[in-house]
Order: structure tokens, then sequence, then C-alpha cells
């Protein structure tokens, strides 16, 4: 098939040879999505983003990823807006708030019944993040991009069979989006490929471990390292994603 530019990036990810092309393109896109938030073209400046990024706000995760990629300036107009926000938000919030009545029934139960109207607020603004929100909708066109190459492109098959498979996390989505996006028959010519191939290679890794661990032997001292001197990182990647090894993202300079 001959490669577009949506095709692209999955090409590149299992040209790549990782232990997961989807953890390659979630690092790309989300590194992308920072340089987009806080970079050189500075979009932080302009109202249009700035409205949606103080809307959404940000995760834990992604405000420890901002901090860290290094622009202080642009931290700092993003905070500005979004506190200004917040602050209008959480008035409003404060003015119509009323406790409720806890009857001795409510002490006693484990989850409470309704909730705390200002506790659902803050539960929903810690669940909104303006990047996680730009990667899911970014990330589900690459499955069904996946699956449309994996019909209709002979090669990209032949690439996902000599692949090292799929972090377990990625595979769960994966085999989610098979169910919905494959005909019954594609299904079960799919998953008599991609099941061998995740068995074959949670066992390889198992295998590079435990050799880790048997070159602390004092007797294998002097033995190859074979495969095992980054076996901790793929191993951790393997189960549940990302690149435990890689440092911090920062801004280019």
């Amino acid at each position: 098939m001959k490669e577009q530019l949506y095709t692209i990036p999955l090409n590149d990810a299992m040209n790549a040879h990782d232990e997961c092309p989807f953890c390659f393109i979630e690092r790309q896109i989300e590194q992308d999505l920072l340089d987009f938030v806080l970079g050189s073209g500075s979009s932080y400046m302009e109202a249009d983003i700035r409205d949606m990024t103080d809307r959404a706000g940000f995760c834990r995760m992604h405000f420890q990823k901002m901090f860290d990629y290094g622009n202080t300036l642009g931290n700092a107009w993003i905070l500005k807006t979004h506190y200004m926000r917040m602050i209008g938000e959480m008035k409003s919030q404060f003015a119509s708030f009323h406790p409720g009545k806890t009857t001795l029934k409510d002490k006693f139960r484990k989850t409470a019944q309704g909730g705390n109207a200002i506790g659902m607020w803050i539960a929903d603004k810690e669940a909104s993040c303006y990047i996680c929100n730009q990667y899911k909708d970014t990330y589900a066109r690459y499955l069904d991009t996946f699956f449309y190459m994996y019909k209709k492109d002979e090669q990209f098959r032949e690439k996902v069979k000599h692949s090292k498979g799929f972090c377990l996390s990625h595979f769960k989505d994966l085999c989610e989006a098979a169910d919905k996006k494959l005909s019954d028959k594609d299904k079960e010519s799919f998953y008599k490929v991609v099941l061998p191939l995740m068995e074959e290679n949670m066992n390889r890794i198992a295998e590079d471990v435990a050799w880790l661990i048997e070159k602390f032997d004092y007797r294998n001292k002097d033995a190859d390292w074979k495969n095992s001197k980054d076996a901790i990182q793929r191993g951790m990647q393997k189960l549940k994603g990302g690149y435990p090894a890689d440092g911090p993202y920062k801004m280019p300079k």
C-alpha cells in the first residue's frame, strides 16, 4: 500500500522495532503536545488556545512534565489565567454550597450516596487535562489506522508478525478495538498472529530478566550479557507501557 501522511507514524513506530509501537507513538504524541503547549511557537499566548487550556486544565502528571519541560514564562501565563477561571468557578461553587445532613446510616456507608458538591466539582477538575484529552483523540485515530493498514497492507501485516509485540496496556486497547473494527473472519486471523506473538515476546523478556539476575553470580561475571543489560526497563515497559528509563523531556534549545 502506498504510504500516506496518516500512515507514516505507524510505519515509523513499527520500523523502530520497539517493545511496543504504541508506546513509541504515545511518547511522540505527548512530546509534540508539550512542544505545542509550551514550545517556541508560543501557543500559550494565543487567546483561543489558552481558553481551551483554562477550561480543561492539566492532570498532576502533565503539570510535572510541563514543569520539567522548562518554559517558566509559558507555564506562568498558563497558570495565571487558569487560576482566574478556577477561582471564579470555586466562588460560584462555594456560594451555592449547602452542607447536607448526614444520617446515622450515611456514617456507616463505605461510599457516599450522591456525593459532596464541592468534592464532585474538584473530582471533575482532577479528571480533566488538556494534554490527556488531545492525546486520547489522536490515539483513537491511530488505533483506527492500525486496523485499516492491517486489513489493506500486506507489508504492514508482515511487520506486525515480525515485531516484538505490544505492552500489555496497549495490547488491551488493541484487543478491545479489534472486536469492534474487524469482521469475524479477520478477527480469527488477527488473533492467530498476535496471541502467539505476545506469548513469545513475554517469554523473551522474562528470559532476559532471568539472565540479568544470573549475571550477578560471580561464576557468570565473564559470560555474555546477551540482551539483558536493559532488561529492567524493557520488562517494566512490557507490563505497563511507557519508557521507565526516559529522562524528562525538555524544551528544545
